[in-house]
């Protein structure tokens, strides 16, 4: 029978379905949004968007408070509608309020408002923010208790919880979205390599990406001044590591700038005469040097690059023995790829491929930068140099022409000077 009971019966069920989509769009749009295009909105006047970012800092309080407010209205809504067919129809009205309000509310309250919230989900999270603040507020102590009762219950089946921790890191998210886009062709290789680059650096040590101190170009002090000009000028380095004796001696950096500017000096105020170099002595155009622990993160040490206005660090180990030295190019490096310029466009490629398909690679270049040029995924772990990888691997110096398979690749060497494999060549095998 149809009388003002059933209209307002019919009219609380419109009402349910209208506040079940918007606890539906509300929970959508929240965890959707990005929590820095809503500081971005925020930093802008944007209240809602300074409110969304409140709530969204408990996000299981949060989800709480909306789930427990959508399936109280969901099931208020359904027990009308129940009541009110069955009055119709009579046993069958169960049935038919059972197909009927599993349509309503999976396209009205379910489908429509979570496309539209996660579509605009800013827009959308800071429209609701305010009124869903409301709902936090009046269901939090209800969601306590039951956030209590659940830590209990799973506890009983050994699982723990901690309700201050986060299942994953900012950095971690970051890098999540840049491999999702790239694989979604939504990020270039070249754009999500920079990125992860900058978010490793506080995860990286100098060691790992330091020039070994084997390669590292040294001036004598004791060297005529004729000499240290000639290696200064040879030499595509501008910084020279100036030792006395011993190597393990560093005294000083000299610049190529600050020795040619001293020797103008000389020449300028004595002539050009053939002695004019006689009373140059380096140790008086060189700095100090500047020594670094090689457990120092990269992000630490470019930072102390920029504070201290210098370029160039020798890394030391825990006994103070030189281990290398590390440039501020060698850590922008590690964010945009390789620095090259005129000087170093006649060095050997560190990787070239063969007309064959096998990559020949340098042995000191770095497992790193391996797996970004190529997009591998060789571990790092154990090894941060290619080289190192195959004697980690080999538990042996291996000798020139000797194949190991490991990783899913065919490593062979190529050359070796003394222990140090210089070159290898590497082939991914096919897999089944």
């Amino acid at each position: 029978m149809i009388d003002t009971a059933f209209w307002l019966t019919a009219g609380a069920i419109a009402a349910l379905l209208l506040f079940s989509a918007f606890f539906s769009g509300s929970e959508t749009a929240l965890t959707a949004a990005s929590r820095g295009k809503l500081r971005s909105r925020a930093d802008k006047g944007d209240g809602g968007a300074e409110t969304a970012l409140t709530i969204t800092e408990d996000n299981e309080r949060l989800i709480g408070s909306v789930l427990l407010g959508n399936n109280l209205v969901n099931i208020l809504a359904t027990s009308l509608a129940t009541a009110l067919f069955t009055r119709l129809f009579g046993e069958s009205g169960v049935a038919m309020a059972t197909l009927i309000m599993t349509l309503l509310v999976l396209i009205f309250a379910e489908v429509l408002p979570k496309t539209y919230a996660i579509t605009n989900a800013e827009t959308a999270a800071s429209r609701v923010a305010r009124p869903i603040r409301l709902v936090v507020l009046v269901f939090s102590p209800v969601v306590s208790a039951i956030r209590a009762l659940v830590r209990q219950l799973l506890r009983l089946f050994g699982v723990k919880t901690d309700p201050d921790s986060h299942m994953f890191s900012v950095q971690e998210e970051i890098a999540g979205a840049l491999a999702l886009g790239h694989s979604e062709g939504v990020v270039q290789k070249e754009d999500r390599d920079r990125l992860l680059g900058a978010l490793d650096l506080g995860e990286r040590t100098v060691e790992e990406i330091m020039l070994h101190r084997s390669q590292i170009q040294m001036v004598n002090v004791e060297d005529a001044p004729e000499e240290v000009l000639a290696q200064a000028l040879e030499s595509r380095h501008t910084r020279l590591p100036l030792y006395d004796g011993d190597k393990e001696n560093i005294v000083g950096v000299i610049h190529a700038k600050d020795l040619l500017r001293a020797i103008h000096r000389l020449a300028t105020d004595h002539g050009s005469t053939p002695d004019v170099l006689s009373s140059f002595s380096v140790l008086d155009v060189a700095k100090e040097p500047y020594f670094v622990p090689e457990t120092t993160t990269l992000d630490d040490q470019m930072r102390q690059f920029l504070r201290r206005n210098t370029h160039f660090a020798l890394v030391v180990d825990e006994y103070g023995t030189l281990q290398g030295l590390i440039t501020l190019e060698d850590i922008l490096e590690e964010i945009v790829g390789e620095i090259t310029d005129e000087f170093d466009i006649d060095e050997d490629h560190p990787l070239r491929r063969t007309d064959s398909g096998d990559w020949i690679v340098d042995g000191a270049m770095t497992i790193r930068d391996l797996n970004r040029a190529n997009d591998w995924s060789l571990p790092d772990d154990e090894a941060n140099t290619v080289a190192g990888l195959v004697i980690h691997e080999a538990q042996s110096i291996p000798t020139v022409g000797q194949v190991f398979s490991f990783h899913g690749f065919r490593f062979e060497v190529v050359a070796r000077k003394d222990n140090r494999l210089t070159r290898l060549k590497l082939r991914p095998l096919a897999r089944a």
